[in-house]
C-alpha cells in the first residue's frame, strides 16, 4: 500500500524539522562560544528554547458516545502493524475510562498504568495522583508478543459491580449506568478512573499523544477530563456513527463539552462520521452509495453547525482491515486517508506556527544581534588593513583607530552600567509583579474560599464562594496587567533611548504577554459556572462538592497560576536581554580590537606581515559570518506543512 504523505510520515517530518532546529541551536551556542560572544543570559534563553522543543507534544482527543468506534479508529490509525486490534474494540461499551496513549521517553519503556476508581472519593486530583506512582496498578507490556499485550490492554475495559449508593459516591449518575444482571440491584461502573499506556510507536516516540474518552456518562462524572484534559488537546476528533446520525446523546456531548462558548481547541474540532460501510450498497451501485454518504455528511454538518469539509465520512473498521491485509482499494474506499490529511494540514501546521512564533522569531532576533556585532568587527578589521598598506604600518592611523575604539568601548561600558542599573530596577519591578501571583497569595485565596464553602448553609452561598474565588484571582491578574503595562512602558523607553544612541535600530523589547493568562482564567471561570449548575453537583452533599471543586477547578486554576508565575519570574531578565546581549557583544569585540591595535602601535611591525595577518583575520571573520548566515537560512526554512512557501511567515517581521 502506498503510504506517501501519510500521518506517520508527516509526524516524522515534523519531528525531523524540530531535530534540525535543535541542531541549529546547538551550532549557534558553539558559534557564540568560538567568537567570545557567549554569556549566562544568552545561555538561559537558549536553554529555554531547547526545552520548548524537546518537551513539545501534540495531543489529539477522540470524543464521542459509546459504540461510535473511537477505539477502532485509534487502532486503525496507530496499531495496524500488529495485525490485530490492540485496544479493546467491539460492540457495546469498551473503553470505560479516559485512556492516554503516548511513549514515556524518560523511562524508555512500555507499560499500562491503571488508577483505581476508588480514588475519586479522596482529596487528590488526577494531576496530583500522577505524581504518586504507588497509587497506580502497573502492568509491563511486551511489544514482541502482541497477543499477550492485547490481553493486558483489555484490562482498560474492565467494570465492577457496586450499589447505586456507591456509584453516587463515586460521582456517577446511576440512571446512566448499566444494571448488573448477575447481581440484581447493582450497577456496573468502570474499574479504573484513568489509564495511561506508554507504548513504543514511531509517532508516540515523536511526541504524539492520544486521549481516548468514554461516553457521555464518563465525561459528565469526571470533571477534570472536561475542565483540563480536553481543553489542553490541540484538536478534538468527534466520533459519530453513520447508521444512527446525530443522536440526542451525541448532541449533549457536542454542546456540553466541545462546541461551547469557551471551546479553546487551538487547531480545531473535527467530526468523523464513522461506519460508512453500513451505507455501502453493492446492489444499487457506487453513485447511490456516494449520494447517501454526501447527504449524511451535509445533515451532520448542519446539525453540528460546522463546515462540511470538517466532517469526515470514513470506516475505521474497513480502514484497519485494509491496512492489515494491505488492500489498497479497500483503504481508499474506507476514506481513512482523508482524516490523516486533515490532521496533517490543520493540526501539524498549527504546531509549526506555534514554534515559529514562540521560538524561531526569538532565535532569529538573537542571531541578528550577533551578526550585527560581527559585522562591526569586520568593518574595524577592514579599517586596520587600510592603515597597513605601506611598507610599515601607519601608527598614526592605528592610534586614531585605537582611540576611536576606546571611545566606543567606553560608550558601551557605560551603557552596560546603565543597563545593569535598569535591570536592577526591573528586578525590583519584577518583585512587585511576582507578589500579585505568588504561591502563598494563591493558597491564601484557596483557603479563604474553602472555609467559606464549608461554612455555607445554602447552594447560593456555595455558588457565591466559588465566584469569589475567581474574583480574587482576576483582581490579582488585573493588578498584574496594570503594573505590567507600566513596566513595559519603562522598558520601551529604555529601548528607544538605546536605539537612538547606537546603530542597533533593530532591537525590540520582549513583551510580558500576561494577557493570555487573564483569558485562560476567564475561560476557566466560564467552565466553573457550568460546573456549578451540573445536575450531578447540584445533588451532591456539601463536603463532596467542596472536595470536587478543589480537585477539579482549583487544581486547574493552580496550574494556570504556576504558568503565570513562571512567565513573570522570567520576564524582568528577558525583557532587557536583547540590548544587554548587543552591548556585551560590542564591548567584548572592542576589547579585543583595542588590545590588538595597542600592540601594533607599541611594536614595530612589517606592513606586509600585518596585512597578511589581517587578511587572514578578515577571511576567518567572513567565514564566521557565512556560518551565521547559513544558520539563519536553516532556521528560517519552512516547516514541513508550509514547505511550498518560499519564506516562513515571521508574524509580519519579514
Amino acid at each position: 500500500m502506498n503510504n506517501n504523505g501519510t500521518l506517520s510520515q508527516q509526524v516524522e517530518a515534523y519531528h525531523s524539522w524540530k531535530k534540525e532546529l535543535i541542531r541549529q541551536i546547538g551550532r549557534y551556542r558553539l558559534w557564540l562560544q568560538d567568537n567570545d560572544l557567549f554569556s549566562d543570559d544568552v545561555s538561559k534563553r537558549i536553554r529555554h528554547g531547547l526545552e520548548l522543543l524537546v518537551e513539545d507534544e501534540l495531543t489529539i482527543a477522540f470524543v464521542g458516545e459509546y459504540s461510535r468506534g473511537k477505539t477502532e479508529l485509534i487502532n486503525a490509525l496507530f496499531f495496524s502493524e500488529f495485525g490485530q486490534r490492540m485496544l479493546p474494540s467491539q460492540a457495546g461499551r469498551t473503553t470505560m475510562c479516559p485512556t492516554e496513549l503516548f511513549f514515556d521517553r524518560n523511562t524508555n519503556s512500555n507499560y499500562l498504568l491503571l488508577l483505581p476508581i476508588e480514588t475519586r472519593t479522596g482529596e487528590l486530583s488526577l494531576q496530583q495522583l500522577r505524581k504518586q506512582p504507588e497509587r497506580w496498578v502497573k502492568h509491563e507490556l511486551d511489544e514482541r508478543d502482541p497477543d499477550v499485550m492485547r490481553e493486558v490492554l483489555a484490562e482498560v475495559a474492565r467494570v465492577k459491580s457496586v450499589s447505586p449508593g456507591e456509584a453516587r459516591e463515586l460521582g456517577f449518575d446511576e440512571d446512566m449506568l448499566e444494571n448488573d444482571r448477575t447481581q440484581p440491584g447493582n450497577v456496573l461502573v468502570p474499574a479504573w478512573r484513568n489509564a495511561q499506556i506508554s507504548i513504543r510507536h514511531p509517532m508516540f516516540e515523536r511526541g504524539l499523544r492520544i486521549l481516548d474518552t468514554p461516553g457521555l456518562n464518563a465525561l459528565g462524572s469526571e470533571p477534570e477530563l472536561t475542565i483540563s484534559m480536553l481543553p489542553r488537546a490541540h484538536a478534538v476528533v468527534f466520533l459519530l456513527s453513520a447508521d444512527t446520525g446525530v443522536t440526542a446523546s451525541d448532541m449533549a456531548i457536542w454542546k456540553d463539552h466541545i462546541d461551547t462558548e469557551h471551546a479553546d481547541h487551538r487547531a480545531g474540532r473535527f467530526a468523523v462520521l464513522n461506519k460508512i460501510d453500513v451505507l455501502w450498497d453493492d446492489l444499487q451501485g457506487e453513485k447511490h452509495t456516494n449520494d447517501a454518504i454526501h447527504r449524511m455528511r451535509g445533515y451532520t454538518a448542519d446539525h453540528l453547525g460546522m463546515r462540511e469539509k470538517d466532517v469526515i465520512p470514513l470506516s475505521a473498521k474497513q480502514g484497519l482491515t485494509a491496512r492489515v491485509k494491505n488492500d489498497e482499494a479497500l483503504f481508499e474506499r474506507s476514506n481513512l486517508a482523508q482524516l490523516e490529511q486533515l490532521i496533517i494540514q490543520r493540526i501539524l501546521m498549527h504546531k509549526e506556527q506555534l514554534i515559529t512564533q514562540s521560538l524561531i522569531n526569538d532565535l532569529l532576533g538573537m542571531l541578528q544581534n550577533s551578526q550585527a556585532a560581527m559585522q562591526n568587527r569586520l568593518e574595524a578589521l577592514q579599517e586596520e588593513k587600510q592603515a597597513c598598506t605601506g611598507v610599515t604600518v601607519d601608527k598614526k592611523a592605528l592610534r586614531h583607530l585605537a582611540d576611536r575604539a576606546q571611545q566606543d568601548y567606553d560608550f558601551y561600558y557605560k551603557k552596560l552600567i546603565t543597563l545593569r542599573s535598569s535591570r536592577r530596577l526591573m528586578d525590583s519591578q519584577g518583585e512587585t509583579l511576582k507578589e500579585f501571583v505568588s504561591e502563598d497569595r494563591f493558597e491564601n485565596h484557596a483557603q479563604t474560599v474553602r472555609e467559606q464553602m464549608s461554612n455555607s448553609w445554602t447552594t447560593a452561598g456555595m455558588n457565591r464562594s466559588m465566584e469569589y474565588f475567581f474574583e480574587l484571582l482576576e483582581a490579582d491578574l488585573n493588578n498584574l496587567m496594570s503594573e505590567g503595562r507600566l513596566a513595559e512602558k519603562m522598558v520601551g523607553a529604555i529601548y528607544r533611548r538605546y536605539n537612538e544612541d547606537t546603530r542597533a535600530k533593530h532591537l525590540e523589547p520582549i513583551p510580558l504577554r500576561a494577557g493570555r493568562h487573564v483569558i485562560a482564567v476567564r475561560e476557566l471561570r466560564k467552565k466553573a459556572k457550568r460546573f456549578k449548575i451540573s445536575p450531578t453537583n447540584l445533588l451532591t452533599e456539601q463536603s463532596v462538592l467542596v472536595r470536587r471543586f478543589f480537585n477539579v477547578i482549583v487544581s486547574e486554576a493552580r496550574t494556570l497560576h504556576q504558568r503565570v508565575r513562571k512567565d513573570v519570574e522570567r520576564w524582568p531578565a528577558e525583557a532587557m536581554l536583547p540590548i544587554m546581549q548587543y552591548s556585551m557583544e560590542q564591548k567584548q569585540l572592542l576589547e579585543h580590537q583595542i588590545r590588538r591595535l595597542r600592540d601594533m602601535v607599541r611594536n614595530d611591525r612589517d606592513g606586509r606581515a600585518e596585512r597578511e595577518r589581517l587578511e587572514k583575520a578578515v577571511t576567518d571573520l567572513k567565514r564566521q559570518l557565512e556560518l551565521a548566515d547559513a544558520m539563519h537560512k536553516q532556521i528560517r526554512k519552512p516547516a514541513p506543512t508550509m514547505i511550498q512557501q518560499k519564506v516562513v511567515n515571521l508574524s509580519g517581521a519579514l
